[in-house]
Order: structure tokens, then C-alpha cells, then sequence
């Protein structure tokens, strides 16, 4: 539920700040093309992939695309900021680095087998 919560306000922040425009002019600068649609839908899945996964639906593919949005955030924005995000340094990869494991974590214990891969009896 916290990394629901965490991730909607994320993508709430971004509108009610006024901020996708912003956001899709850096990714276009990042040479990834569409940029102002792109960050839309990225700010449209992080709205209404937080409310599944907190309802529990697809949650193990939501979680997988969280942690690649944000692997994908840590290599654009954090990486070259090192690693702290407060303190030693500033806008590094600590919290992200958090938030993947934490979403691959997830990913893992909600991934259900198909049939034929579980064991009987259990």
C-alpha cells in the first residue's frame, strides 16, 4: 500500500504542478522520442498502476514496470547525482534504489506459477 501511495503522489505532483510539459521536454532531450506523450502516459500509469496494485490486480506486472520506470529514472536523473539522496550528497540513487528492490520484491511474492509448474500437495 505505502508504494501505491508513494507512486500515485508521484504522478499527482506532476499535474497538479504543472509539470508533465517539463517532464516530456527532458525526456525528449534524453534523445526518447514523443516526449510529451510519453511522459503523459508515464504519469497516467503511475496514477492508475498505484490504485491496481493497491487493489491487488496485476500486481506482479505493475510491480515489474514500476521497478523499470524507476531503473530507468536512476540512469537518466540519479546516476551521475551518486548516491545519497540527502546528507553526504543530493538527488542520488539511495531511495530509488529502495523503491525497485522493494517493487521487485513484490513482483517476486506475487507471481503466480502457471498450473503446470506448481507442485501438488501444496
Amino acid at each position: 500500500m505505502v508504494l501505491a501511495i508513494l507512486m500515485f503522489i508521484h504522478g499527482a505532483a506532476r499535474i497538479g504542478n504543472g509539470t508533465v510539459g517539463g517532464f516530456g521536454e527532458f525526456l525528449g532531450m534524453q534523445g526518447l522520442p514523443l516526449g510529451f506523450y510519453l511522459a503523459w502516459a508515464i504519469t497516467i500509469f503511475e496514477l492508475v498502476g498505484s490504485v491496481l496494485l493497491a487493489a491487488g490486480f496485476y500486481t506482479w506486472v505493475i510491480a515489474l514496470i514500476f521497478a523499470a520506470h524507476l531503473s530507468i529514472g536512476i540512469v537518466l536523473v540519479h546516476w551521475q547525482e551518486g548516491w545519497f539522496v540527502v546528507g553526504a550528497g543530493r538527488n542520488g540513487i539511495e531511495y530509488s534504489v529502495l523503491l525497485v528492490a522493494s517493487f521487485l520484491a513484490i513482483a517476486f511474492a506475487s507471481y503466480e506459477r502457471p498450473r503446470s509448474y506448481r507442485r501438488y500437495g501444496r
